[in-house]
């Protein structure tokens, strides 16, 4: 790994971390609970691929299993992120571009459905039967939820930043009003393609001032 991405994994991890503690974990909602490291972990991994995804995972992972109040045995959320982060990685393209907001939704689903049924499956072997009290059924139909109103606030954003901090050349492309999805999120109702139908009006306003001003000009000749 570049030392510019192991900078800044710790620093998004250590931020995702300490708003989930100190933040969403004490919002007490129904369910589960809004996962920031997990979505921290897929937006990583959406952009460096699945051998540093896998690391990233593990590595908030075992934050997250040693951060209080934790009150499960240490390793186990750090093998379920290092699995959804491996697995991410591999839905990443080979170019690096994702030109539709449906595929890291998808993702996003994917990995809250996974990380909690995998986080239970681990918990069931070793004696943890949280999950039963509760209902699995109802664990993942809420983390899916809660994931995925979160995901558009934090997933594009991280994405950004890492391809900045990277100096990823896509990360030029979305500034040049490119159609990435880390440059928005859903094509209708959270603006992906507001910045491209702005410059576009500017550039409209421009033209038609100079038409303007040129009419004017061919006035005052005459």
């Amino acid at each position: 790994m570049k030392i510019n991405r192991i900078l800044l994994s710790a620093a998004l991890i250590v931020v995702a971390l300490v708003v989930q503690v100190s933040v969403l974990a004490r919002l007490q909602l129904p369910g589960a609970v809004p996962d920031l490291v997990l979505l921290t972990v897929v937006a990583l991994a959406l952009v460096y691929g699945h051998v540093t995804g896998a690391l990233v995972g593990f590595t908030a992972g075992l934050l997250a299993d040693l951060a209080p109040p934790a009150d499960h045995a240490a390793g186990r959320y750090a093998l379920v992120l290092c699995v959804v982060g491996y697995l991410c990685g591999l839905a990443r393209p080979d170019n690096g571009r994702l030109k539709s907001a449906s595929g890291p939704m998808t993702v996003v689903v994917v990995a809250a459905l996974g990380s909690t049924l995998l986080y239970a499956s681990v918990g069931a072997l070793v004696g943890d039967t949280a999950a039963r009290h509760v209902g699995l059924g109802f664990l993942l139909f809420t983390a899916a939820l809660y994931d995925l109103l979160l995901a558009p606030f934090t997933v594009p954003l991280i994405m950004a930043i890492a391809r900045r901090v990277d100096n990823d050349p896509l990360a030029g492309a979305e500034g040049a009003g490119g159609a990435d999805v880390s440059s928005g999120w859903l094509s209708s109702g959270t603006g992906l393609r507001i910045g491209t139908q702005r410059g576009g009006l500017r550039v409209k306003a421009a033209r038609n001032r100079a038409s303007r001003a040129g009419r004017i000009k061919g006035v005052k000749r005459l």
